[in-house]
């Protein structure tokens, strides 16, 4: 099979297509002739920081990407929810060896769904670890209908999905996002748009009762002074425990915690519901070949993506 394997941390030139053998599933796997993969931002940062390089777990070739939709082609022994034919999706080991840059990808049956028919593989790989992301913790939380939620960088493709499900829950939605990004945003249900090169957005929404956090650092402390004594800010990509923004957040009374999306198969079938009635849609951004992930990778690395990135086989 063909895939792409990273040689050693660093640039995309790093990225390199390559002839392998096709995995044999182990006994509670499945193996999936892959349709679609979807790329990520922290396939980048994996791609070029040696100190992310556990994730392999010392296994060689390594393969980056988690985000998959497929057809079964084999199962293993203990599999009895899926069998040869079923169109599939998912993300795969995640944290870990997700092995998704190839054209089949041994998975965990545990960690997969089944594909809605009115989706397409390439909208089912989208909705993954992205609609995972802000899934998990907003379905966890306790979102009262009308609550107001903060969602930052809106319109990329975690944010979408942010958006869709914020809305799904009965919140009332505060899209921040560029000018370009403002019909985007409205179309996916936001209730407001505020353009944040535009606009400071503390001096105009008031107090809100959730943020979802898609940026860094000092970001962090903006956010921080627009959640509600009692709210919560979810940080997908920063630390909060351990360092000083746990510190103010408990001053503030926010629950402010980092998110790490983890691979699980009943938030998939909950995803997948999502999809079959409309409720959640895929945005592809731009569509490569399995030979173009490196140029995926800059494209994701110019942090202006709509939606998402798709690689189709």
């Amino acid at each position: 099979m063909k895939a792409i394997i990273l040689k050693t941390q660093g640039g995309v030139e790093n990225l390199q297509m390559v002839e392998l053998p096709v995995p044999r599933p182990g006994d509670d796997e499945v193996l999936i002739a892959v349709k679609a993969v979807s790329i990520n931002p922290s396939e980048t940062y994996v791609r070029q920081d040696k100190a992310l390089d556990w994730i392999f777990k010392g296994e060689t070739p390594k393969i980056l990407g988690w985000d998959i939709s497929g057809v079964v082609v084999q199962t293993g022994k203990n599999v009895t929810a899926f069998k040869a034919g079923d169109e599939v999706f998912g993300m795969v080991n995640h944290p870990g060896h997700g092995k998704a840059y190839a054209e089949y990808v041994a998975a965990p049956a545990g960690h997969l769904a089944l594909k809605p028919a009115n989706v397409t593989h390439a909208e089912a790989a989208a909705a993954s670890l992205a609609a995972l992301t802000t899934w998990q913790p907003l379905s966890r939380i306790g979102i009262k209908k009308g609550d107001r939620i903060l969602i930052t960088a809106a319109g990329g493709g975690v944010g979408h999905y942010a958006v869709q499900i914020a809305k799904h829950f009965g919140a009332s939605v505060i899209a921040l996002a560029s000018a370009a990004k403002r019909e985007f945003v409205l179309q996916l249900g936001a209730d407001e748009h505020i353009d944040y090169q535009t606009q400071r957005f503390e001096d105009v929404i008031g107090r809100v009762d959730v943020v979802v956090e898609a940026l860094r650092d000092e970001h962090l402390a903006r956010t921080l002074n627009v959640v509600k004594p009692g709210g919560h800010l979810i940080s997908l990509f920063n630390k909060v425990q351990g360092t000083r923004w746990e510190q103010v957040a408990k001053e503030k009374g926010v629950m402010a915690y980092y998110n790490a999306v983890t691979s699980n198969g009943d938030d998939m079938k909950a995803i997948a519901r999502l999809l079959e009635n409309g409720v959640l849609r895929s945005h592809i951004g731009k569509t490569f070949k399995l030979e173009e992930i490196p140029l995926a990778h800059l494209e994701i690395e110019k942090n202006n993506t709509q939606g998402k990135i798709i690689i189709q086989l």
